[in-house]
C-alpha cells in the first residue's frame, strides 16, 4: 500500500502527466456530460421506461456507453468512426492508391486520416437514418416527419465528428489512445449497474450472496486469463553482424522479434459478430423465414450450434486478419537491410518462410483462446448470470477494456522511468497494446 501512495505521489510531482491526466479526464467528463443530453424534438418523458436492448443493440449500446438507449445526441458514439478506420485499412491492402499513400510518411498519414473522417461523415449519414427510423417512436417526436428526420441526422452526425474530435484531443493533450478510453469509459458506466442488477438478482432470487461471490472470482480469472492472450509473444532470436566504423564496433548484438500470439486483436470477433447477426435481421426482414429451425437456433447466442458457428468463424477471421496484417516478407527484407539473421536460418526466402511457420503455429492456439474468450458471455448467460453483467465475462468488450487499461498504464510508466522515477511494477514491464484498429497508415499508440 506504501509502494502504491508513493507512485500516486510520483505522478502528481510529473508536471506533464498531471497535466495530461487531468485533461483526459476533462474530456472523458465532457462526453460523458454529451451522453445524457437527447436529440432536440424528443419527449424525454417517453424515455423514462425504456428497457435495455439486446443483441446486437446491447452491444452498440455498451459501446457507446448508454448513449444509444437513451437517444442521445452521442447515440452512434465513435462506432462509425472505427468501421471508416477498418474500412480504410482494408483499401490499404487492395487498392494501390492507398498502398502507395501507407509508404509516404507523415504526408500519407495525413491523406489517409483526411479520407477516413469523410468516410466517416458518409457512413454516420446512413446510419442515423437506420437509427432515428428504427429506435425512435412515432409517439416520442414532437417534430413533424421529414423534418425531424433531417434534423436528427445533422445532429448525430455532428455528435459523431464531436466525440471523434474528442478523442483526437485526448491522443494529443491527454494520456493514451483517445478513441480507445473513449470507448472503455462507454463500456465501464455500465459496469455498477450491472452489478448492482447482478447482485440483486443473486439475493432475492436463485443462489444468494454465496453464488454472486463466485461469479467475481470468476470474472477475475477470466481477466487475468485474457491478459495472458493479450500480453502472450513468441519472441524469434535475431543476431546482427558486427561492423567496424573508425574505432567503434556496431552491431553484433542479438535482439528479439516478438510475435503476438494474438495479432489479430479484437477483429476477429468483430467480423464474426457482425456475420452472426445476420440469422436476426433475416428474422425481422422476413417473417415467413423466422420459423426455421436453423435461424431459430442461430439466432439464440445461447444456443451450442450459435457458438459452435461464432468459434469456427473467429478461428477463421484471425487467421485472415493476422496473414493481411503481419508480413513475414517484409520482416525478412528489413533483416536482411540490416544485416540481421535467425540463427540457423539462411537469409532470405529460408526466413521468410520460418517466421511464417512460426505465425501459424502460434495463431491457432491464440485464435482458440480468443474464441473461447468470445462465446464465455453466453456461457454466463447460460448459468443464468444478468445478462449486461454476463458481457462483461468476455468477448469484445473485455478484450477491449484489458487493451486500453494495458496501453494507458504502459504511457504512465514510460512517464515515470523517463524522469528516473520507479515504475507501476517492482518487476519486468507493462507492455500496451491498441484495443482497436487505427487507419491505414496511421501509427499505432504503444499498441
Amino acid at each position: 500500500m506504501k509502494k502504491f501512495f508513493e507512485t500516486l505521489s510520483n505522478i502528481w510531482k510529473i508536471e506533464d502527466l498531471r497535466v495530461r491526466i487531468t485533461n483526459t479526464f476533462l474530456f472523458l467528463l465532457i462526453y460523458r456530460i454529451g451522453s445524457f443530453v437527447v436529440l432536440p424534438g424528443i419527449d424525454p418523458a417517453s424515455l423514462t421506461n425504456q428497457k435495455g436492448k439486446e443483441g446486437l443493440m446491447g452491444l452498440l449500446n455498451m459501446f457507446a456507453g448508454g448513449s444509444f438507449s437513451r437517444e442521445s445526441i452521442f447515440a452512434l458514439g465513435v462506432m462509425p468512426y472505427i468501421s471508416a478506420s477498418i474500412v480504410v485499412q482494408l483499401l490499404g491492402i487492395a487498392v494501390p492508391y492507398f498502398t502507395k499513400l501507407q509508404k509516404e510518411g507523415e504526408s500519407g498519414r495525413n491523406k489517409l486520416n483526411q479520407w477516413t473522417r469523410y468516410l466517416t461523415i458518409a457512413i454516420t449519414a446512413l446510419q442515423a437514418i437506420g437509427y432515428v427510423s428504427s429506435q425512435v417512436s412515432p409517439d416520442a417526436k414532437l417534430v413533424a416527419e421529414p423534418f425531424f428526420t433531417v434534423m436528427s441526422v445533422f445532429v448525430l452526425t455532428a455528435g459523431t465528428l464531436f466525440v471523434m474530435w474528442l478523442g483526437e484531443k485526448i491522443t494529443d493533450k491527454g494520456i493514451g489512445n483517445g478513441i480507445s478510453l473513449i470507448i472503455m469509459v462507454g463500456i465501464i458506466a455500465q459496469l455498477p449497474d450491472a452489478l448492482v442488477q447482478e447482485f440483486t438478482s443473486r439475493v432475492k432470487g436463485v443462489g444468494g450472496p454465496f453464488v454472486f461471490v463466485v461469479e467475481i472470482i470468476a470474472l477475475i480469472a477470466v481477466v487475468m486469463f485474457t491478459i495472458l492472450i493479450v500480453q502472450g509473444t513468441r519472441k524469434i532470436a535475431v543476431q546482427y553482424a558486427k561492423r567496424i566504423v573508425g574505432n567503434k564496433q556496431y552491431g553484433g548484438v542479438r535482439q528479439y522479434i516478438p510475435l503476438k500470439v494474438n495479432a489479430a486483436g479484437v477483429m476477429p470477433i468483430i467480423f464474426a459478430q457482425a456475420l452472426m447477426f445476420l440469422p436476426g435481421m433475416v428474422s425481422q426482414f422476413w417473417p415467413s423465414a423466422a420459423s426455421s429451425g436453423i435461424l431459430i437456433a442461430l439466432s439464440d447466442y445461447t444456443s451450442w450450434g450459435h457458438n459452435l458457428l461464432f468459434a469456427v468463424l473467429i478461428i477463421i477471421f484471425t487467421y485472415f486478419y493476422t496473414a493481411i496484417t503481419v508480413n513475414p516478407k517484409q520482416m525478412s527484407d528489413d533483416m536482411k537491410k540490416n544485416s540481421g539473421f535467425i540463427p540457423g536460418v539462411k537469409p532470405g526466402d529460408a526466413t521468410t518462410k520460418f517466421i511464417d511457420d512460426v505465425i501459424s503455429k502460434i495463431t491457432l492456439p491464440g485464435s482458440i483462446f480468443l474464441a473461447i474468450i468470445a462465446i464465455l458471455p453466453a456461457i454466463a448467460a447460460i448459468f443464468q448470470v444478468y445478462g449486461p453483467f454476463a458481457r462483461f465475462f468476455g468477448g469484445t468488450s473485455l478484450i477491449i477494456l484489458v487493451g486500453v487499461v494495458l496501453d494507458t498504464l504502459q504511457q504512465i510508466e514510460s512517464h515515470l522511468l523517463m524522469r528516473h522515477y520507479d515504475g507501476l511494477m517492482k518487476t519486468g514491464r507493462i507492455k500496451g497494446r491498441t484495443a482497436i484498429p487505427t487507419a491505414a497508415g496511421t501509427t499505432p499508440p504503444a499498441i
